[in-house]
């Protein structure tokens, strides 16, 4: 199996260390031609609106959204999760281009801002035991769509859904040593890891 980490800013670094340590095959993607032959995609968190900004006008985005149509699976973490949203609470990325593909909507940085970053247990659908979930400036996701699955939530608000291959967490599950958010995608797509 081969995942791709989008690359153009944020915490890929920390993604592809992560994916490393599962025994996973990965590349960085920062260009079009960087997709081909990928069998999955993590969107990291980081800073949506320079992600989206360096991605303007490279056609990175379309040519991703074909793959994702065509079932390209995709992981989206914090600013990841907002590139991937359909909707987002108001117009904060200036209306440049963004994913979608998500049925969700997002608000930006609702957990407040870099003082208030917190790591708190999950409960995981799926795993027996909690993960800790590190919010820093995170998402909230305000509505699910029919189709979109709850995996865990905190204080009762969806912070890790998918709808079918597609997933977004609100959190930063590539930060620690605990790999089994990542492991846990890549099973849901099939892969033995």
């Amino acid at each position: 199996m081969r995942v791709g980490v989008l690359a153009l800013q944020g915490a890929f670094r920390e993604h592809l260390l992560m994916l490393g340590s599962l025994g996973v095959d990965t590349c960085k993607v920062t260009k079009s031609e960087h997709l081909a032959g990928l069998d999955a995609l993590i969107l990291p968190g980081g800073e949506s609106t320079a992600m989206v900004r360096i991605a303007a006008g490279t056609g990175l985005f379309a040519t991703l959204r074909e793959h994702m149509a065509g079932g390209l699976p995709v992981f989206g973490t914090c600013a990841g999760l907002i590139l991937l949203a359909d909707r987002l609470s108001d117009d904060s990325l200036g209306g440049y281009d963004r994913l979608g593909g998500l049925d969700v909507t997002v608000a930006r940085n609702a957990y407040g801002r870099q003082r208030e970053s917190f790591t708190t247990p999950l409960t995981v659908h799926g795993l027996d035991e909690p993960v800790e979930g590190t919010f820093i400036r995170a998402p909230q996701i305000l509505e699910l769509g029919p189709d979109t699955e709850v995996l865990a939530r905190h204080d009762d608000v969806p912070v890790l859904v998918r709808q079918g291959s597609i997933w977004g967490a609100s959190f930063h599950p590539e930060l620690g040593t605990d790999g089994r958010i990542h492991a846990e995608f890549l099973h849901h797509l099939g892969a033995a890891v």
